[in-house]
């Protein structure tokens, strides 16, 4: 097949959405498919022009308010059909679409050209944790403009599909993520590593992800004073500076990626991931895999991935209280942790990518059997009146 997909963010920025185009790439490459992936631009002079096989066209960009390392592709939706009309590709696969992905949107509907459109980050809900709650209700117009122009929108949850159906999307099916068995497993785990974060022994409390406000890592606070334990953080992002001294007790270790990270995750006793907003949480699959239990908000993604009193426990949104006795239960019972660890690694084996990016390559296929389109078959004009834009 011919690919070309359109993604808001790309390397060098290493994010879930990224994580998931690169293992897209790798299947697609082994296929022997052509691959054109549109992306913003970096200041990376050693950023790369292909990748795994797949030409990389940047886009003009300019760096996102307040979180620099993100950019936001200029230009207007002429440029983006100009691009596709000389790619000419089979299928426009819209990575987490919202700015660039917009403009692809309509610009491969207007060329008739069928389009899968990824759901990965809820946009919207991050506006009132940022202090901007007026522009919720113009986040969710332009994720419902985008998704009625898609032929088909995959989505990663159970949440995620009730969310975007109970806003009136059409043509939304599951698509879930891999996660690789054999980088993220129990065989990783490294005394020596939790020696030099937790030099007291102490039992190990881990958290993996970007340092950002919709992340909600300062609720970690929580399981301060928690005895015999040692919270650590592995990422980075903007609020680092601001956690470091919310969470004086815990250990930054800063960005981790390959085999440093997969040591890293498997050397937690628990994992915990305070988010609300995770349409899936590949980080969470990626600790199951690595043999470790998790405690998790019940919302959005991790209600498909963690089993109450088997793999790990949810807690009711913003019930930290109930967050810390779930810590408590599992860190005060080894042979209970052990039980959940083991069933954890046992419920992920077969959630592998070749398998996952297989059944995405069946999403291709039946768009685009379709046929050409003509513009405006499969909008609703009354509701893409609505904050049309750019």
């Amino acid at each position: 097949m011919r690919i070309a997909i359109v993604a808001e963010s790309f390397l060098p920025l290493m994010n879930g959405v990224t994580h998931s185009i690169l293992r897209v790439l790798e299947h697609l490459e082994d296929r022997g498919d052509e691959v054109l992936v549109i992306a913003p631009s970096t200041l990376d002079g050693e950023a790369p022009d292909r990748v795994r096989g797949a030409e990389i066209h940047r886009l003009p960009a300019v760096p996102l308010a307040g979180y620099t390392n993100v950019r936001v592709a200029m230009g207007g939706v002429y440029r983006v059909k100009r691009i596709l009309a000389d790619y000419a590709p089979d299928v426009v696969h819209l990575a987490s679409p919202f700015v660039l992905g917009w403009r692809a949107a309509q610009a491969a509907h207007q060329l008739g050209i069928p389009t899968v459109a990824i759901y990965q980050t809820e946009v919207p809900s991050y506006a009132a944790r940022y202090g901007v709650p007026f522009l919720e209700n113009w986040a969710w117009n332009r994720v419902e403009n985008i998704h009625l122009l898609a032929t088909r929108t995959l989505v990663p949850s159970t949440f995620a599909l009730n969310q975007l159906r109970g806003r009136g999307i059409p043509r939304v099916e599951m698509w879930r993520r891999g996660v690789d068995t054999a980088r993220f497993s129990p065989e990783k785990r490294d005394d020596g590593w939790r020696t030099s974060v937790a030099p007291g022994g102490e039992r190990i409390i881990g958290y993996v992800g970007r340092l950002a406000v919709e992340k909600q890592v300062e609720d970690l606070a929580a399981l301060a004073g928690i005895p015999n334990t040692r919270l650590v953080i592995v990422g980075d992002g903007p609020q680092r500076a601001v956690l470091e001294e919310a969470l004086p007790d815990a250990v930054f270790t800063g960005f981790l990626g390959g085999e440093e990270l997969a040591r890293a995750v498997a050397s937690f006793d628990l994992f915990v991931h305070p988010g609300e907003f995770e349409t899936f949480c590949q980080t969470i699959q990626e600790a199951m895999a690595s043999g470790v239990p998790v405690v998790a908000t019940g919302r959005g993604g991790p209600l498909d991935l963690v089993e109450n009193s088997r793999t790990g426990w949810l807690y009711e949104p913003g019930d930290l209280s109930g967050m810390r006795s779930h810590v408590l239960d599992l860190m005060g019972d080894d042979a209970k942790r052990r039980a959940f660890a083991a069933t954890a690694h046992a419920s992920v084996q077969d959630k592998t990518w070749s398998a996952l990016c297989a059944q995405l390559l069946r999403h291709y296929e039946q768009v685009t059997a379709l046929g050409p389109r003509p513009p405006g078959s499969l909008a609703e004009p009354a509701r893409l009146g609505r904050g049309w834009g750019s």
